[in-house]
């Protein structure tokens, strides 16, 4: 069906594990979850189960909680429920949705213990303090973030693997790759952008290119993110849709900083602050936080209470913000097929590289200070990414830019701490006054 990069890491997971330890995979609802683990278990194993908490039965509940004291007990009734027979370190043992069933997650100590067979968790929402309240947190548990796909995926998907490897050897060696094949790679990254990495989104446009159909598979998935806060975020959940549904509009700012009082004049970071955290662990967002000192490293001076809040996917993003109108009203995709740069077109730009860099990176980071009397303090910087021990500055332009002002300030004021500076945007490789020119679709490279 679609080709994932974590099938190679849950690979390197079972040959190196030999089952030492189970393997969690964590990431928003319909990233694919269920299906890699799936396809993983068929494949590298002679047998396996699926147990999906999601929608089990109370006698396959009621084993974890009766019969896991008897671990050969519970296996043969496990073995007999799903009529598998299990074969001692050649059979898998998936636990899908496990936050449904905290007690399964917290056996998995016992089971890792116990040797005979491998087990691999996926799990929604798990981060979240409801799902974990009641239980011990296995030590024994390794864990992987699964993402939408990505540019390299998107292309293997419409049956492109030449394409990538191109691209890497031009970044590698900051060499332009041509007109004729960067406008043909921007064509399809326009794609990627509009439909977005989620698996059901993509598969709806392979066949037959049709954005419409990929539209009604991002709104499903848009309504199954609203059924969880209902679920989820029980008595604060008008305050997350408020904040979701706010995203588009504060991405379409200039300075696309969260305004919490754009939700209330009278509204406060404190009083919102459980909505970001339920969004962010949810994976339904990308959060990136104001570093406002660099000397002294990215985290350490973050500044929680000054964040962007970029969607996780950009194709949902598009979706999102045109979700009270029919798919033919949506004028961005008209816009970013026809290179119609507009201020839209930014917002997307952005997300996208929020989404690209948070691959690599468990947080984000960005640089803001406003000054209006001294204005060579004044400098905003899109992104701040570590490279070695060095800062690196990542700004995203239009193809069309003509200064980088906040850029120049910022190499000034911080320069025993910079390491390279670039700007991506949507022409080829350029490297000009000792900043590098990306196109776009190189930023998960970075």
């Amino acid at each position: 069906m679609l080709k994932r990069k974590i099938y190679n890491h849950l690979v390197r997971w079972k040959n190196s594990s030999c089952g030492a330890t189970a393997m969690m995979i964590d990431g928003a609802r319909r990233v694919g979850k269920s299906y890699i683990a799936e396809k993983f278990a068929k494949e590298q194993y002679r047998s396996y189960i699926l147990v999906d908490f999601g929608k089990e039965e109370k006698d396959i509940l009621d084993l974890f909680v009766n019969d896991s004291a008897d671990l050969d007990l519970f296996f043969a009734k496990l073995s007999a429920y799903y009529s598998t027979v299990l074969y001692n370190r050649e059979s898998l043992i998936i636990f899908d949705e496990v936050q449904q069933c905290p007690r399964a997650r917290q056996l998995i100590k016992y089971l890792v213990e116990d040797g005979r067979y491998d087990y691999l968790e996926t799990g929604s929402l798990i981060r979240l303090k409801k799902n974990v309240q009641d239980i011990i947190i296995p030590s024994e548990e390794e864990h992987i973030e699964m993402f939408p796909l990505d540019f390299e995926e998107f292309l293997w998907a419409m049956g492109d693997e030449a394409t990538y490897p191109v691209i890497r050897t031009c970044f590698d060696a900051k060499k332009p790759l041509g007109a004729a094949l960067h406008r043909k790679i921007m064509n399809d990254f326009r794609q990627y952008l509009l439909v977005g990495g989620m698996p059901q989104s993509v598969l709806a446009y392979r066949n037959g290119k049709n954005f419409e159909a990929s539209d009604t598979a991002k709104r499903r998935i848009l309504k199954l993110y609203r059924d969880d806060v209902a679920k989820f975020a029980a008595g604060y959940e008008d305050k997350v849709f408020a904040v979701f549904d706010n995203i588009p509009g504060q991405l379409s700012k200039k300075e696309k900083k969260y305004r919490i009082t754009s939700l209330d004049k009278q509204a406060r970071y404190r009083t919102y602050e459980d909505c970001f955290i339920w969004l962010n662990e949810a994976m339904v967002v990308n959060t990136c936080f104001n570093s406002t000192d660099p000397h002294v490293g990215l985290a350490l001076c973050a500044d929680n209470t000054t964040q962007k809040c970029y969607m996780a996917d950009t194709g949902l993003l598009v979706t999102h913000t045109f979700k009270d109108k029919n798919f033919t009203d949506n004028e961005l995709y008209k816009a970013i097929l026809f290179d119609k740069l507009n201020i839209n077109e930014g917002m997307l730009m952005e997300n996208i590289v929020a989404q690209m860099l948070r691959h690599k990176r468990e947080r984000l980071y960005f640089y803001s200070r406003s000054d209006n009397k001294e204005r060579e303090n004044h400098m905003e910087i899109d992104f701040l990414i570590t490279e070695g021990k060095k800062i690196s500055l990542v700004e995203v332009k239009s193809g069309n830019y003509r200064s980088h002002s906040s850029l120049d300030k910022f190499r000034r004021h911080f320069s025993s701490v910079i390491g390279n500076s670039y700007v991506l945007y949507t022409k080829d490789v350029m490297i000009k006054d000792g900043i590098i020119h990306l196109p776009v679709y190189m930023a998960e490279l970075l």
